[in-house]
């Protein structure tokens, strides 16, 4: 059986840090390009950060980078996202999502819809 879980959201403080976790079950996180999204209220989901299969290169939201750092841990089957800095413009619930062929930049991108798979997503407020 294919799932994927995330964990790790919560109400944070502007400037505050967060740490996301995306455990993969039925399949190895190595072997796939995975990614974390978010959609806020009313707006349409956006890639944020995802990192490729294997020697995993990167690609970042131009709105995160320098403050989020995405990472892979084989042993565990699981994606982190770090955040730091967090704004209140980050509040939203992050899906994590994994694709066995599209590249980082793609799967970020234009071609989020064809991930093969989807968590059920985390809620990430930052909020004073």
């Amino acid at each position: 059986q294919v799932y994927i879980v995330e964990s790790g959201g919560g109400l944070v403080q502007p400037g505050g840090s967060l740490r996301l976790s995306c455990t993969a079950s039925g399949f190895t996180v190595g072997r796939y390009t995975v990614g974390w999204f978010r959609q806020a209220p009313v707006k349409e989901r956006e890639g944020v950060s995802c990192i490729d299969s294997g020697a995993g290169s990167t690609y970042y939201a131009d709105s995160v980078t320098g403050r989020f750092t995405i990472s892979r841990d084989n042993a565990k089957n699981t994606v982190y996202l770090q955040m730091n800095s967090l704004k209140p413009e980050d509040t939203g619930v992050y899906y994590c999502a994994a694709d066995s062929d599209l590249p980082a930049g793609r799967l970020c991108g234009v071609s989020f819809r064809r991930a093969d798979f989807w968590g059920q997503g985390t809620q990430v407020t930052v909020s004073s």
